[in-house]
């Protein structure tokens, strides 16, 4: 995937997350983007109203944090390389390990369960 630069694989990853999530997602910010040595770049957005997420792509490797505060937890996910990720399968279960965490009864006040 080096042939890409963090400008272009941020802005695919962008259109993917928003195509699939719709308007369950927002607030997009990329940070530490760095095209050398390697490529490397965080992109933060909002999830359900409900999560703050970052997205770390370092060296072809990728892979989601919920951000809670100065700390992160980690979500599991079987797609850990971006130029062999199966986008739909990462996505579905980006989505799964979200809609666990949060009560069903918010997720049924905006019509997503």
């Amino acid at each position: 995937m080096q042939t890409k630069n963090s400008d272009i694989l941020s802005d695919e990853i962008i259109d993917k997350l928003s195509n699939y999530f719709s308007n369950k997602i927002d607030d997009f910010m990329v940070s530490d983007t760095t095209d050398t040595p390697y490529t490397m770049f965080k992109i933060e957005f909002v999830m359900y109203k409900f999560f703050n997420i970052v997205l770390n792509y370092d060296r072809g490797r990728f892979g989601c944090s919920i951000i809670n505060g100065s700390r992160f937890i980690t979500l599991d996910n079987s797609q850990k390389w971006y130029d062999k990720a199966d986008m739909d399968i990462f996505l579905k279960e980006l989505e799964e390990q979200l809609k666990l965490r949060i009560p069903d009864k918010f997720l049924e006040h905006y019509g997503w369960k």
